[in-house]
């Protein structure tokens, strides 16, 4: 099916249709998110949720936000690439930098924002360990498919 006939049916077109869109991928990542992060509430104290729908809710929050954040690292690394005198090397490293710990706060503020006092992810150091813990178990589980298919 064209562009066209997918837009006349409704989808939209461009980067919006990425989020609309979903492979299969997207959905072993959301299984992956809700059983690290189940394990996260069980293990560490600072970390809440009062029921599994709004674990599973989190956890569709956060694929979606690491999505984002992913897609704004990967712009600010070409650009970093791209930078021809050093000083755009500082300014689009300082950048990648600020995002890297500034997208902690923005998924700490949007978890509060969303789910208010029923979910909580803790502070700065917990939410850092448990998106490193997200990402690296992501990135597992996409191996194993891989060598398995």
């Amino acid at each position: 099916m064209t562009d066209s006939g997918r837009h006349a049916q409704g989808l939209p077109r461009g980067p919006v249709r990425r989020l609309v869109r979903t492979r299969p991928a997207d959905v072993v990542d959301v299984f992956v998110y809700v059983v690290v992060l189940n394990l996260a509430i069980e293990f560490v104290p600072a970390i809440v949720s009062e029921g599994f729908t709004l674990s599973l809710l989190t956890a569709v929050l956060l694929k979606l936000a690491l999505e984002v954040v992913i897609a704004l690292k990967d712009w600010m690394k070409r650009r970093f690439h791209a930078a021809e005198t050093w000083w755009t090397q500082v300014a689009a490293g300082a950048a990648l930098w600020g995002l890297a710990a500034g997208s902690k706060l923005a998924v700490l503020e949007l978890v509060a924002l969303v789910f208010g006092d029923l979910v909580s992810l803790g502070g700065f150091a917990s939410v850092t360990a448990l998106i490193l813990v997200l990402l690296a178990a992501r990135a597992g589980v996409r191996r194993l498919l891989v060598a398995a298919a």
